[in-house]
């Protein structure tokens, strides 16, 4: 597994030398500065090429520009609250900003799970306002105006092919669809009931435990974590029908080498397990932070296999530079883009970098 081929494969590897390991931004120590973070979560690459991150314990939405590695906030005042639309993002108060995302015409939007809302910031003005939610946990709104809708403890916000934005409204046990065309709101999926998916079910009608991260495919086919359900399904495109890809819906860590059905997320812990961020990687591969397991892992889906590409399965904090030695802390987020692996490694207070 620690082979440079295997590596290669898993990542990106260009050269015959295996992948390496090392810090874009943190010191282990949680702060907020221009080298620190506090428990980064979710990240994207904006329209700009620059690293946005939800800077989960700062209150704060932050970006970096890769060129220069200057960091910059984009939205929250480092206060939890929930307060500031209308006026300067950066004055506006947040509450636990998770995953985030930009839409076509190049404004951010955010999940923040503590105060049950999507927000927006306007990136030409830097005004933020809220695009759905009300700030107060329940469930309403479906067929009507989504500032008016409630959503519950919303972990993951991604765009659709039409523009639309899909919400992870995790403790509902639902994926909402907000239209920004209209600003009105529906479920996608989900029932609100935690229970198992069957294999093969379709969207409609069909639960979801703890929908908790999406993907989507380049043909439209739609990853999604089921975080209390600890397991990985596919929404195929065309039969909108649901199919697991990997996780067996226990808790454990292992399966690394033979098929992802049989694998197991979330480490030995009884505590909300499963796996809680995803990307598309090379090689057709599916990378997956399985946080509890204090790993990276790659699902190759055209065989089927997976593999720990980071992370030794302990908690802890290094060392760098070789990934299967470099223990993690609780990783939440990964995100590949432009040739390079990002890594939210969250209690570590670090981003890391895989190339």
């Amino acid at each position: 597994m620690k082979s440079a081929t295997l590596l290669a494969a898993a990542l990106i590897a260009v050269s015959a030398e295996a992948a390496t390991v090392t810090t874009l931004i943190g010191t282990g120590m949680p702060g907020y500065s221009q080298t620190q973070v506090n428990n980064p979560y979710g990240m994207t690459i904006g329209p700009d090429g620059a690293l946005y991150w939800c800077d989960l314990d700062n209150q704060r939405v932050r970006r970096m520009d890769l060129a220069t590695r200057r960091v910059t906030d984009v939205a929250g005042n480092g206060q939890k609250g929930y307060k500031g639309d209308g006026g300067p993002a950066t004055e506006a108060s947040l509450s636990a900003p998770h995953e985030l995302v930009f839409d076509a015409k190049g404004d951010l939007y955010f999940a923040e799970r503590d105060n049950n809302v999507i927000r927006r910031v306007d990136m030409k003005t830097g005004v933020i306002s809220t695009a759905a939610g009300t700030g107060m946990a329940g469930y309403s709104g479906d067929g009507g105006p989504a500032v008016k809708a409630q959503l519950r403890q919303p972990h993951s916000v991604i765009r659709d092919r039409d523009g639309n934005l899909l919400i992870c409204d995790l403790a509902n046990h639902r994926i909402r669809k907000l239209h920004l065309d209209t600003g009105m709101i529906e479920t996608f999926g989900g029932t609100g009931a935690g229970m198992p998916t069957p294999e093969g079910s379709p969207l409609a009608g069909t639960p979801l435990n703890g929908p908790r991260t999406m993907v989507l495919t380049p043909g439209g086919d739609l990853f999604l974590a089921l975080r209390e359900g600890n397991a990985i399904l596919r929404l195929d495109a065309k039969t909108k029908t649901w199919h697991r890809v990997a996780g067996t819906g226990e808790s454990g860590y292992s399966g690394d080498g033979g098929p992802a059905l049989n694998a197991k997320f979330g480490g030995s812990l009884a505590r909300l397990a499963g796996p809680k961020g995803m990307t598309l990687g090379p090689n057709n591969a599916l990378i997956v932070a399985d946080t509890e397991s204090h790993a990276i892992r790659s699902i190759d889906l055209t065989s089927g296999v997976i593999t720990t590409i980071a992370g030794t399965g302990v908690l802890g904090d290094g060392p760098e530079p070789d990934p299967l030695q470099c223990k993690l802390n609780r990783p939440h987020s990964v995100l590949f883009a432009g040739g390079v692996l990002y890594v939210g490694d969250s209690e570590a207070h670090r981003i890391r970098i895989l190339k």
